[in-house]
């Protein structure tokens, strides 16, 4: 599938009705719609009212997060969200990647967030089920919108992407970073081009997230990398690698998170690995199991980030032996909700 990281559409598990293929004996007699298998991406717009979710994890810094879009074009095989589009009557599959909902008012709810005397100033998490750079960004600008209404009341953010357009926006994060309003978290899975053009098709090459890490940090905004998914057997020997990078370029502190597989993200998984890395398949599912309780996700408060084990636990010992030999997380960052204003008549409008 030219340009897409899962390989077919499992049935939705809200769903009565599903498609299937067509037979082989049978499939002769009917017309391939898509022959090369090149599967456009539509756009839907999403009224929703309400654009904060929020969440009480135990395992989650942040009480609310914000998603300009759901779905994902960057079609990452892995993905744990991907189960987020069966709740909109797609699948987890190709639908998560081609079939993306687009909020066109969330800057003016999330104004009118800001606005109700309800709401405490406090870090907003952008994004956490999709990415708010994925390629539609560049045309759409909703994630842009939102960070001048940030701006605006003076509320702080953080923002996690795998896309190098967060550039596009310098302007801005400098502005939030000089009243320590943002920090900015790079994702890095691997620094093989070959293997995120198999596994994370749409999202930038490793050197231009480098690249971006750099130019984030060049210009006074706080940024490190997330280290994530770490897939036992496949990137978990680049940790120091990574980190050796990232630090070069900047970056000052780094995190990391433990594949997790669920529903049916195990199943878009399992025929990945079969198709891309066939003689590798077993091995890694074999190591992802043993962080896993023998299974291929899990669920579990304080394990379902972290993993168990000894693999997990060597893991876990290998980040941070060279956190602390590239001096990322010396220092702990905070950002500041002491400059909040419902009243911003008197701020200097951001051009």
């Amino acid at each position: 599938m030219t340009g897409r990281g899962a390989g077919f559409n499992p049935p939705n598990r809200f769903e009565a009705l599903k498609i299937e293929r067509t037979p082989d004996d049978l499939a002769q007699y009917f017309e391939d719609p898509d022959p090369d298998r090149n599967v456009l991406t539509k756009f839907y717009i999403d009224h929703t009212k309400s654009v904060l979710a929020k969440n009480d994890s135990p395992d989650l810094g942040f009480t609310y997060s914000l998603n300009p879009y759901r779905g994902c074009e960057h079609g990452c095989v892995y993905c744990y969200a991907r189960p987020s589009h069966e709740y909109l009557g797609f699948s987890p599959g190709l639908d998560f990647e081609t079939k993306i909902m687009v909020k066109p008012d969330v800057a003016r709810l999330l104004e009118g967030q800001f606005r109700s005397a309800s709401w405490q100033p406090q870090v907003v998490v952008v994004s956490g089920d999709t990415d708010c750079y994925q390629p539609i960004e560049r045309k759409l600008q909703l994630t842009r919108q939102c960070l001048r209404v940030f701006f605006k009341y003076r509320n702080p953010l953080s923002i996690t992407t795998k896309n190098a357009l967060i550039q596009r926006d310098i302007d801005i994060l400098k502005e939030l970073a000089t009243l320590k309003l943002v920090l900015v978290i790079v994702t890095v899975t691997t620094l093989n081009p070959e293997l995120v053009r198999a596994m994370e098709p749409r999202t930038s090459t490793p050197v231009k997230r480098l690249e971006t890490v750099e130019v984030l940090a060049r210009n006074g905004i706080p940024v490190g990398v997330n280290v994530a998914p770490v897939i036992p057997g496949l990137n978990d020997c680049e940790i120091p690698s990574i980190l050796k990078h990232v630090s070069e370029r900047g970056a000052q502190f780094a995190s990391h998170a433990m594949v997790r597989l669920p529903y049916t993200v195990k199943e878009l998984f399992v025929d990945w690995l079969g198709r891309e890395l066939p003689e590798q398949a077993q091995r890694i599912l074999s190591r992802i199991r043993a962080v896993r309780g023998g299974d291929l996700s899990c669920s579990d408060f304080g394990k379902r980030l972290r993993g168990e084990g000894r693999i997990a636990e060597a893991i876990d010992q290998l980040f941070q032996a060279h956190c602390r030999r590239y001096h990322l997380n010396d220092e702990k960052l905070s950002l500041s909700t002491e400059h909040f204003q419902r009243d911003h008549s008197s701020q200097m409008k951001l051009l």
